[in-house]
């Protein structure tokens, strides 16, 4: 019965500590350094646009997560890297194509664990009916998560664009060029 009393006793004393450290508070995660992500994501994003201006397919591709979605204006949705590597290899056979960026900015998390990577594109590439170069314009959303290695990678990445410039049409109830 002694023996029991003890055993009854510890394993009371047990429970109790466990429960204490139950509501004990976790150690404070320290606050994320937004301007450094920042700046980490809008260095990978513009060294992602010089790799595919350099026409380097797996090098443009290298900044993805293994499991990115890609979604592009008028193509079915994409997903992981060997859908992306496809797709720009398709894009960079073309001698004309060049992408260049403008109005970028990132907002990241305040946990620290998503970047949002926002700009202005112009994509610049070989009409299939005319052969000549003309330049598409539109806007780039993409997803950053930290990786493991501290990297950031893109999980998800949103091409739209915005169709033709206001000046590439004419205005409502304006004067055309006709010949009679």
């Amino acid at each position: 019965m002694k023996n029991a009393k003890i055993l009854t006793t510890a394993l009371c004393l047990a429970l109790g500590a466990m429960a204490a450290s139950c509501n004990k508070p976790e150690a404070a995660k320290p606050a994320a350094d937004m301007g450094k992500i920042a700046a980490a994501v809008k260095a990978d994003a513009n060294q992602l646009v010089s790799d595919f201006n350099a026409h380097d397919a797996v090098k443009a591709v290298s900044h993805d997560a293994d499991g990115i979605l890609i979604m592009f204006h008028g193509a079915p949705n994409a997903t992981g890297k060997d859908a992306d590597l496809a797709t720009t290899r398709q894009q960079l056979a073309d001698p004309a194509a060049k992408l260049a960026l403008s109005n970028e900015s990132v907002d990241v998390a305040a946990s620290g664990d998503l970047a949002v990577y926002r700009a202005t594109y112009a994509f610049t590439y070989t009409d299939p009916k005319t052969k000549k170069p003309i330049t598409e314009n539109g806007n780039w959303l993409v997803g950053y998560k930290p990786q493991a290695d501290g990297s950031w990678k893109i999980v998800w990445d949103v091409v739209s664009d915005t169709g033709p410039s206001p000046a590439a049409t004419p205005a409502a109830g304006a004067p055309t060029n006709t010949t009679s």
